[in-house]
Parts: C-alpha cells; sequence; structure tokens
C-alpha cells in the first residue's frame, strides 16, 4: 500500500476513536441545564458559589460515559448534578458507609436512597454500593473510570482509616482512572494533632496518601481556593459556614468570610 493512502486509512480508522473521546466531555449547555435543575434543593444550588461544581467537574475531567463512584455523597449534594449529567450513557454509584457503622450512617443511606427512589427521572440508573471503611471494597478490581472524593478525607484521618480508602480507591480504578480530591487545606507545616483539631489537611498530607497507594499527582488547581479563610478558629473549620458550629456568635463575620479555602487535587492510576 502506497504512504499516502496507509495513512489515509489511518487516519480513518483512528477518526472515530478520536472523535468519540471528543464527544464524551461533557457541554457547557449540558452543566448549565442540570445546574438549573427543578430538583436541586435550593439550599444546595445557593453553595454554588462556594463549591463551583462544573469548573471542578471538568477539572476532574468528567465524561458523559464514564463509571464515576462518588465516595461518602452525604445528603447528595452532588449526586443531584452527577446523576443526571451521567444517567443517559455513563453510570454514578453512590459509595455509603455500612449502616453498621452507626446510626449516622444507616440514616445518611436511608435518607440517600429515599431521595433516589422519589425522583427516577433523574436516578433511575444511579447505583449503591455500602463499604467497610476499616476494610473497603468499592466494587470489582479496575473497573470504575472516576472516584471522587468531597471534603471526606479529613474525616477518614480522624478515624484511621484514610490509607485503606485511598488503597480502594486505586484498586477499583481502571489503569489511567482518575482520582479526584476536594478537602478543607490547612497551612502548609501544619501538625497531625492540628489536622484532626481542625479538620484542615496539608496539600502534602493528602498527596503521601494518593502517593502512597500508588496514585500520580496529574494536577491541582485554585477553583476552590478561599484567601479569606484564617484557618484558625477555635471550632476548627466548622465554625464556617455550612456548619456554623458557634450558632449565631460571629455569625455575620463567618458568613463573611464563606466556606472554607480547599485544595483541588487531581491523581491518576499509572496505565502500567
Amino acid at each position: 500500500m502506497k504512504p499516502t493512502l496507509l495513512a489515509a486509512s489511518l487516519s480513518a480508522l483512528l477518526l472515530p476513536v478520536l472523535t468519540h473521546a471528543a464527544d464524551a466531555a461533557v457541554p457547557p449547555q449540558q452543566y448549565a441545564k442540570v445546574l438549573a435543575g427543578d430538583w436541586r434543593a435550593p439550599q444546595n444550588s445557593a453553595r454554588d458559589r462556594y463549591r463551583h461544581p462544573q469548573q471542578t467537574l471538568q477539572f476532574f475531567g468528567l465524561k458523559a460515559d464514564q463509571k464515576l463512584i462518588e465516595i461518602t455523597p452525604g445528603g447528595g449534594w452532588y449526586s443531584e448534578i452527577l446523576a443526571p449529567l451521567l444517567k443517559d450513557h455513563g453510570q454514578y454509584i453512590a459509595a455509603l458507609q455500612a449502616p453498621s457503622s452507626g446510626e449516622y450512617f444507616q440514616k445518611s443511606a436511608d435518607s440517600l436512597k429515599q431521595k433516589f427512589s422519589a425522583d427516577p427521572a433523574r436516578y433511575a440508573k444511579a447505583r449503591f454500593v455500602e463499604f467497610d471503611p476499616k476494610a473497603p471494597v468499592l466494587g470489582q478490581s479496575g473497573s470504575a473510570d472516576a472516584v471522587l472524593t468531597f471534603r471526606n478525607v479529613h474525616n477518614w484521618v480522624l478515624a484511621d482509616t484514610a490509607p485503606a480508602m485511598f488503597q480502594a480507591f486505586f484498586n477499583v480504578l481502571k489503569p489511567g482512572g482518575v482520582l479526584g480530591v476536594v478537602d478543607h487545606r490547612a497551612k502548609d507545616g501544619a501538625s497531625l494533632e492540628d489536622i484532626k483539631h481542625s479538620g484542615y489537611l496539608t496539600t502534602a498530607y493528602v498527596v503521601k496518601l494518593a502517593t502512597d497507594a500508588g496514585f500520580v499527582l496529574d494536577g491541582q488547581s485554585e477553583i476552590n481556593a478561599n484567601p479569606q479563610d484564617t484557618k484558625d478558629y477555635t471550632q476548627g473549620v466548622w465554625t464556617l459556614p455550612p456548619a456554623l458550629k458557634l450558632g449565631d456568635v460571629d455569625k455575620a463575620k463567618y458568613l463573611a468570610i464563606g466556606e472554607s479555602d480547599r485544595m483541588t487535587l487531581r491523581f491518576v492510576k499509572p496505565a502500567k
């Protein structure tokens, strides 16, 4: 075969693959439609200015055809966005800590399941997986395209289960799969005791958890940064919204600061 014909043949074979990869990216108009969805709780939509969901998911490389696992989604803040974005071509899976872990986790799981069953138009294809945080298994090895976790790592550090969780993320992801992490960011040099008391984690600590599990750091973003967060509150990060642990004490001050300064990290499981 002549070189020109060979090149043309290869281009014809590669074009569908490249086109599919490009088409899999969630278009901006789809984000706009979902973020404006009337199924989203008003108090959740009000937090978009702090959590920057579209920019965060774009940074993590969300594709419409991914099999994606969100770890401990709580009340379903990101579920309201991710499940509708993935329902046509992908798969959204909510990973829930086993209800046997305590009453809080039982109530959380029941609430999210009720939320999904009440709205099949958005959540009919969504699935659940339960895990034991001390020996977590999130699915078949190498079966997921992406694992995302939002403001959870500090809880696992408090419970001394963080290394096991990161290893579970690595195990369930395909080679080349993405781990996206958002969490409260401590000042550089904060000690482990500082972390456990305040809820703020150093970026270096989270990176070490991930790289110890086998991941490679692939990117960092300031999408969820908040330079007004001084990180020196007696009640830790829970002083700020949405927790507002001090109630009405200096409430206006903490509302003016807004939600915490957060790291946004993208890790990749090596292809080989």
